[in-house]
């Protein structure tokens, strides 16, 4: 006779890697910034194909060094892993570094199934928005 409990968990290990368990039990990085804090940027951007969204947000130094990160998801594993590896990639980056992070690289990290490569796309996504957001409000201000 077999242990049924032990059952979803042998299931949960077969369909995803190990690097998105991992990030998706454990995720890093998680919370919020103060969205006003001329040195912080955001980005929010969803998929209206599964309803996942993210928010991602980066506080800049005055060399241009990103010193934090915080991220908050809705959505499947694939997505909050995806926005806690690109939170642990953008620290100690600058922000001309982060823009060079790729979709193709977090999914690759994480060896993402083709299904779910929409998760990577979005935190390359919401990278891309939040140093928009962060140099608008330095543009503005200065």
């Amino acid at each position: 006779m077999t242990n049924s409990s032990a059952q979803p968990a042998l299931l949960h290990t077969r369909l995803y890697h190990e690097n998105v368990i991992d990030h998706y039990e454990n995720p890093r990085n998680v919370g919020a910034m103060d969205k006003n804090a001329k040195d912080v940027g955001t980005g929010l951007v969803g998929a209206p194909a599964c309803g996942d969204v993210m928010k991602l947000q980066i506080q800049v130094d005055e060399n241009g060094t990103i010193v934090d990160s915080k991220f908050k998801t809705f959505g499947c594993g694939s997505a909050i892993a995806s926005s806690s590896v690109a939170t642990e990639w953008l620290k100690g980056k600058t922000v001309e570094e982060c823009l060079k992070i790729k979709n193709t690289d977090i999914a690759s990290h994480l060896k993402l199934p083709p299904v779910k490569l929409h998760c990577s796309m979005l935190a390359e996504d919401a990278i891309k928005a939040a140093i928009s957001d962060y140099k608008r409000k330095q543009s503005a201000s200065g």
